[in-house]
């Protein structure tokens, strides 16, 4: 009987420790620590699934945030329910595990303000009293800068510190306003074609993709750098949604299909299509969330309207490993 170095022209590596990145796809090796043969299939976003991460500080929504999943800040928001009541100037630092509480609170206690950058280099503008605020953030202080043309709260942005571009909101109406970033003065630019508040936003100043709006909407719009164009709406019509990611490879999760009812679907956008994948353990609407810094297969939301201080992180490996069997 031949045999497998025979039949494929290689033999069968040992190894250790299971690998973990994607050059390894469609081997077959021996874990001599496990004493088993394995496989090595594709991972990716579609295999995603959330798991539970540190508590968060307190039970807040609509709240900004920024980062990646092992290094986030969460920016004001709104307290649910219980004591105190009202808006929030508190800043909360995620590591990975826990939660911790910035020394310096917001220069205005605020909700549905929107966050673009990381952890050490964030940008957070807008706010509930319809606020033009824009300050920089670098970690452990705040620095007020240009501040917004049109003062708006529940607007959306995406991008970096110095290069962002913010999205809709609500002035006396909901809006299409698009303003640009340059790390100093904001810039009106076109206008989106379709009036937005409550939505979620992801990319880069440059590559953008606006989700949903309120009232409940499937509808995304695209931008690159000049216009925005309608691609494919989501499955699910939502407001009030978190997102990661990129404009061609990113997820939305959460939301609410009223206003009211909140619910814990994620979806995934390849630069094509909408594709549903794992849920969230909670339905939850008004999330932390981390847009453009953390990307699709790696990301963590907090809060909510749900009084809830969990914490859930999203992870996609880059590989799925199988362990062969006989029957």
């Amino acid at each position: 009987m031949a045999n497998y170095k025979e039949l494929e022209g290689f033999g069968v590596q040992t190894l250790a420790a299971d690998p973990d990145t994607p050059g390894w796809v469609g081997s077959i090796f021996y874990n001599s620590t496990e004493g088993v043969f394995k496989t090595v299939k594709p991972g990716g976003v579609a295999v995603g699934t959330w798991a539970s991460g540190g508590t968060f500080s307190s039970p807040i929504h609509i709240m900004a945030g920024a980062g990646t999943q092992t290094a986030a800040v969460s920016v004001a928001g709104y307290f649910n329910p219980g004591t105190p009541v009202g808006e929030s100037d508190g800043v909360y630092l995620y590591d990975g595990t826990s939660w911790s509480t910035n020394p310096n609170n917001y220069p205005v206690a605020t909700y549905a303000l929107w966050g673009s950058g990381t952890q050490t280099a964030g940008l957070f503008t807008g706010g509930s009293s319809v606020l033009s605020t824009t300050n920089k953030f670098n970690g452990t202080t705040f620095t007020g800068t240009g501040g917004l043309n049109s003062g708006r709260r529940y607007l959306a942005s995406s991008g970096t510190e110095n290069a962002t571009i913010a999205t809709g909101g609500y002035t006396t109406t909901q809006v299409a306003i698009v303003e640009d970033f340059n790390g100093s003065t904001w810039t009106p630019t076109t206008s989106m074609n379709n009036t937005r508040q409550q939505h979620s936003q992801i990319g880069a100043s440059t590559a953008s993709l606006v989700i949903g709006k309120s009232p409940a909407s499937n509808i995304v719009e695209n931008w690159n750098g000049t216009s925005w164009t309608a691609v494919s709406g989501l499955n699910t019509a939502r407001q009030t949604t978190g997102a990661s990611g990129t404009s061609i490879y990113g997820i939305t999760y959460a939301g609410e299909t009223g206003p009211g009812p909140s619910v814990a679907f994620t979806e995934f956008y390849d630069g094509t299509s909408w594709t549903e994948l794992a849920d969230l353990a909670n339905n939850r609407y008004g999330v932390g969330s981390l847009g453009f810094s953390a990307p699709a297969n790696l990301t963590v939301t907090w809060g909510g309207n749900i009084s809830s201080t969990s914490t859930e992180e999203w992870t996609a490996p880059d590989v799925v490993i199988n362990t062969l069997t006989t029957s």
